[in-house]
């Protein structure tokens, strides 16, 4: 019976924890959520992140061959598909099915 104990008060204790750590941002933040320095950085850092990921996707194959070029080709798939439908869900499938397209041919 005492590793009963010992493993419900271990399980008790790590979803306090996790719970904890859920609910704090939210609980203080919220009383600076209108701050300019969190809107700024709420609208500016996603498009950086994305622009970060996608050099650093073409880091290697740009500098050594011409491996990139599936991977272009679905960037700029991508990136019409968005400024065509402004719909996110819409550019990611595109460009996935067309990567993954041609990967199925053997262009890339």
């Amino acid at each position: 019976m005492n590793e009963f104990w010992h493993l419900s008060s271990v399980i008790a204790l790590l979803a306090g924890v996790t719970f904890l750590t859920r609910a704090l941002p939210f609980m203080v933040l919220g009383r600076v959520a209108d701050h300019p320095l969190l809107e700024h950085l709420g609208r500016f850092l996603p498009p950086i992140v994305m622009v970060l990921l996608v050099i650093y996707s073409f880091k290697n194959d740009v500098a050594f061959s011409l491996d990139f070029l599936p991977e272009l080709g679905c960037l700029l798939l991508v990136t019409a598909l968005h400024l065509a439908f402004r719909q996110a869900l819409i550019s990611i499938v595109g460009g996935t099915a067309m990567y993954m397209l041609l990967m199925q041919i053997g262009v890339g």
